[in-house]
């Protein structure tokens, strides 16, 4: 079943949301490529890293019938029903610093994560 988080508005409580500067900065990978049509930024968590689970953004044009849509200020998210169970409560954040530009998660649900923030683990 899929749910959409209505644009600018408030986040399920409890589920996951995207900042707007990660909503910014979506969009504007998106509208640089050569087909943009339909393309989101999948966010996924996969078994894995350096501390049990990590995470994996890619864009993607296909949508599961399953999967959570979350609409943030023109940017879509799209999170399969198991990768939103370890996301519950977490924000996808866009982090642009000195060593480097890059996508993060703020997920309350990880006791430890690694230095570059790709990989967690659960309590």
């Amino acid at each position: 079943m899929s749910q959409t988080t209505p644009p600018s508005a408030a986040p399920f409580p409890g589920r996951f949301s995207v900042s707007a500067g990660a909503a910014a900065r979506i969009s504007e990978i998106i509208s640089q490529q050569a087909d943009p049509s339909g393309l989101a930024l999948r966010v996924a968590v996969l078994a894995g890293g350096c501390n049990g689970f990590q995470y994996q953004f890619k864009l993607d044009s296909e949508r599961a019938a399953d999967d959570v849509v979350i609409e943030q200020d023109g940017a879509t998210v799209l999170v399969d029903p198991v990768s939103l169970d370890l996301l519950e409560g977490a924000q996808l954040e866009f982090v642009d610093k000195l060593m480097g530009a890059h996508f993060t998660v703020s997920n309350p649900n990880a006791a430890s994560s690694c230095g570059c923030g790709t990989s967690f683990s659960l309590a």
